[in-house]
């Protein structure tokens, strides 16, 4: 069974996914959590069980912020895959992380049949702000775990995953 987000009363939503405190220094519309533990830090934890699933039941708003970083993360690992060492890495992943990319809603999203699109054009800018706040934090938080060996070489045991598509889907558009 899939493991699911413990982060079950978001204080704020937009569409019907979650917008939860984050651990980061990036800036943007994510509220500041001072714990050791928030979305990105679970779903780093749970990548690794949960990317072999090809359904996953929603239960909460915040089980679909899930879905997205567990995504994001496959893309992050697609590029890491290609770096030498975590500089090239970082700056991959800052690369991936403001680069144009698709919200629930956009034509080109990959799961708009689970997400709900945001309800005026104020909310589909701070859901794509918030989105881009997560994917520049897990790029920097996965890039510190592949490349957190002796050797500063890349993990194997976290690129081995590299080819696995949670749920059968990309962020990536095809071709990419």
């Amino acid at each position: 069974m899939a493991y699911h987000s413990q982060f079950l009363n978001p204080a704020q939503q937009v569409g019907n996914t979650a917008i939860l405190p984050l651990r980061t220094q990036s800036r943007g519309p994510a509220p500041r959590d001072n714990s050791d533990f928030d979305i990105i830090d679970e779903a780093l934890y749970y990548f690794k069980s949960n990317v072999f699933f090809r359904t996953y039941e929603i239960k909460s708003e915040s089980d679909r912020l899930l879905i997205y970083i567990t995504l994001y993360i496959s893309e992050c690992l697609k590029k890491l895959s290609k770096c030498t060492n975590k500089n090239q890495g970082l700056q991959e992943m800052y690369t991936l992380a403001i680069s144009k990319f698709d919200i629930p809603g956009d034509p080109g999203f990959v799961l708009n049949s689970v997400y709900g699109r945001p309800g005026s054009p104020q909310e589909a800018e701070l859901l794509r702000q918030y989105l881009q706040q997560v994917r520049q934090e897990c790029g920097t938080r996965v890039c510190e775990k592949v490349f957190n060996t002796e050797d500063g070489k890349p993990s194997k045991w976290w690129l081995c995953f590299t080819k696995k598509r949670f749920m059968d889907k990309s962020l990536a558009a095809p071709g990419q």
